[in-house]
C-alpha cells in the first residue's frame, strides 16, 4: 500500500524501546529492498538484525523473518524477536524456521562484530557456490572482494546445531561467505554493510556466470584485485559502509508500497 506520508516513521509501539523498534523498520525495509530485488526464495531464506546493548542488555537479541510470509509481507512489527537458544520473545504468534534460526543464531553468537548475518539462494549466487572451482577473480567486482570470501563445505539443510562451529571456523573474519553447493552469505557490523558485501558478492557471481557462458574468464591480477579491493566505497566507514546506497534504495521501496514500517 502506497502513503502520502512516505517520508514519515510510525511512532514505536507503547512499551517498545525506541531502538528496537528503529532496527525493526530497518529490517523490515530490507527484506522490501530484497524482494524488490527479486532476491527472494518463496517463503525461505533470512536476514537477521541484532538488537542493541540497549534493548537486550546482556543477552544476545535478534530479529528475523517470520516462517510462512513472503518477504513483502515482513513488517516491523511482525518480525520475530529471539535470543541464542531459540526462545521467541515478546509473545510473537508467528514460528521461525529452524534452518535460518541455527545458521544465523550461530554466527550472531560466534562471529564477532555479526550485528547482521544475510542469507540467499539466487540462481547466480548457488550456481557459483555449486562450482567447484568457486568465484572467479575475473570481473569488476570479485575483484573487489579480494581475500574477503570465505567457503564453507555442505552438510546438508542447516538445522543440526553441531554444524555450528565449523560454519564459525570456516568464516574467520571474512564478510562475504559461500555456502558450498548451498548460496551466499554476508555479514557485517551494520546492515547496511552487510548489504554493500552481499551485493557486490551477487553481481560477482552473476556477472561470471554470463563470462562462463561465453567462455573462459580473464583472470584479473592479484595486486590489481587487491588494490580494487582498498580502494572500494562500500566497504569504507569513512564513507559510510553502504549506508548510501542502501537508502537509496529504501526510498525506492517507500514510493512503491511503505508497509513495511507499521
Amino acid at each position: 500500500m502506497k502513503r502520502d506520508h512516505a517520508t514519515s516513521i510510525p511512532p514505536a509501539p507503547a512499551g517498545m524501546h525506541a531502538d528496537e523498534w528503529a532496527a525493526r523498520q530497518q529490517l523490515a525495509a530490507c527484506y522490501r529492498v530484497f524482494a524488490m530485488l527479486g532476491w527472494t526464495e518463496l517463503i525461505y531464506n533470512h536476514i537477521t538484525l541484532r538488537l542493541p546493548t540497549s534493548v537486550s542488555g546482556a543477552e544476545k537479541q535478534f530479529l528475523i523473518n517470520p516462517f510462512g510470509l513472503h518477504y513483502t509481507e515482513v513488517t516491523a512489527s511482525n518480525l520475530v524477536k529471539t535470543n541464542l537458544a531459540g526462545e521467541v520473545l515478546g509473545g510473537s504468534k508467528h514460528p521461525i524456521n529452524p534452518a535460518g534460526y541455527v545458521l544465523h543464531s550461530t554466527i550472531h553468537g560466534g562471529v564477532e562484530g555479526a550485528h547482521c548475518v544475510m542469507h540467499t539462494h539466487t540462481t547466480a549466487g548457488v550456481g557459483v557456490a555449486s562450482l567447484a572451482s568457486g568465484l572467479s577473480q575475473s570481473n569488476f567486482y570479485s575483484a573487489q572482494l579480494h581475500d574477503m570470501v570465505a567457503y564453507h563445505q555442505f552438510e546438508g539443510i542447516t538445522v543440526h546445531a553441531e554444524e555450528g562451529p565449523r560454519v564459525v571456523a570456516s568464516i574467520g573474519d571474512k564478510k562475504a561467505v559461500i555456502l558450498r553447493n548451498h548460496g551466499l552469505l554476508s555479514w557485517g557490523e551494520t546492515l547496511p554493510l552487510a548489504f554493500a558485501v552481499l551485493w557486490t558478492l551477487q553481481r560477482a557471481c552473476e556477472i561470471q556466470l554470463a563470462t562462463q557462458s561465453m567462455g573462459n574468464p580473464l583472470p584479473v591480477p592479484e595486486a590489481i584485485a587487491a588494490k580494487c579491493t582498498r580502494d572500494a566505497l562500500q566497504f569504507d566507514p569513512r564513507r559510510g559502509a553502504g549506508e548510501d546506497v542502501f537508502n537509496a534504495l529504501v526510498r525506492q521501496v517507500d514510493r512503491i508500497d511503505d508497509s513495511y514500517k507499521y
